[in-house]
């Protein structure tokens, strides 16, 4: 059953297409956003026993899933739907508590919102698909390739880590303006929280992408208590001593200048994964695949048309 039938058999409203705002958009943010209206189909909610799930799907061809990394939803893929869609079907989604997706204080794990992801591909009628997670989505990723080997065709996992105690963690300073939570929701803090994640240089020559991004995050909020509930998730995620059982085709992909999650997490998980390739990119930060988008995403459509 495709997603708007699943909407309709609910008995739920089709989302409306989210106001993109041209106002004071920047050409290249003009260009990804008339693009995805371009290729927008309807975004509905998958309603699920214990949450409302806001998902999107784009293009046609072999799925695509992709797992949004920390306090990030589907908005964190800007530069990826477009070039996407074109070859994949690519679906992606508001993680619990994030963005449009609904949140009831229950606690979050890596099992659940894995749990979470196969749902909603099951009621997309997707059998198999290709996964990729970011960051916390990598997590997420891992745990769902464990958990539904079969419904796993590859894997494709970016600026992440096993987790556990073998973490290398980025510096306390870092660390710090990472996870503030000190004026929740707000610009100020969101730009405090996003900063690190750019490259020095990225932030200073393209202020207007950085501001870009900073907007899509403040277009979409997070329930405060669910930034708790993954942050408390991503904290207990050890999967070292599991990920060797992973048995899909594997692209472990890293930016090599990552100041969030060090890229030295990339080697350590590659070296576990039976067969996994290592690719890291060279001056890379954690949000790699926007500052060097069509870098990333040649290097996935290569990885994912010979799997």
């Amino acid at each position: 059953m495709g997603g708007d039938a699943v909407a309709h058999s609910a008995g739920l409203e089709l989302c409306r297409p989210i106001n993109l705002g041209f106002r004071y958009a920047s050409p290249q943010a003009l260009y990804f956003r008339l693009l995805r209206r371009l290729l927008f189909k309807r975004m509905p909610q998958l309603l699920l026993p214990d949450v409302d799930l806001h998902y999107e799907v784009y293009g046609d061809g072999a799925p695509l899933v992709l797992i949004p990394g920390f306090a990030a939803g589907a908005w964190i893929w800007s530069k990826q739907i477009g070039p996407l869609a074109t070859k994949f079907r690519v679906v992606t989604f508001d993680p619990r508590g994030i963005g449009k997706s609904s949140f009831k204080g229950e606690t979050i794990t890596m099992r659940l919102l894995a749990a979470d992801t196969a749902a909603l591909l099951q009621a997309l009628s997707i059998e198999r698909a290709h996964v990729l997670g970011v960051s916390f989505g990598g997590f997420v990723a891992q745990e769902f390739a464990l958990a539904y080997p079969d419904a796993t065709r590859s894997l494709s996992l970016c600026c992440t880590s096993y987790g556990g105690p073998k973490h290398v963690a980025p510096s306390l300073d870092t660390l710090t303006a990472v996870l503030s939570t000190d004026g929740f929701n707000t610009e100020g803090r969101i730009r405090r929280n996003l900063l690190p994640a750019f490259s020095p240089d990225f932030a200073r020559s393209q202020p207007n992408q950085v501001d870009e991004v900073i907007k899509l995050r403040l277009e979409n909020p997070i329930v405060e208590e669910a930034y708790r509930a993954q942050l408390a998730a991503g904290l207990g995620f050890n999967a070292e001593l599991r990920v060797g059982a992973i048995k899909a085709p594997t692209l472990v992909l890293s930016g090599d200048a990552d100041a969030i999650v060090p890229a030295q997490n990339s080697r350590n998980l590659a070296a576990q994964i039976p067969g996994a390739r290592l690719r890291l990119v060279a001056g890379g930060s954690h949000l790699f695949f926007i500052e060097q988008s069509d870098d990333f995403n040649r290097t996935v459509v290569e990885f994912l048309e010979q799997n």
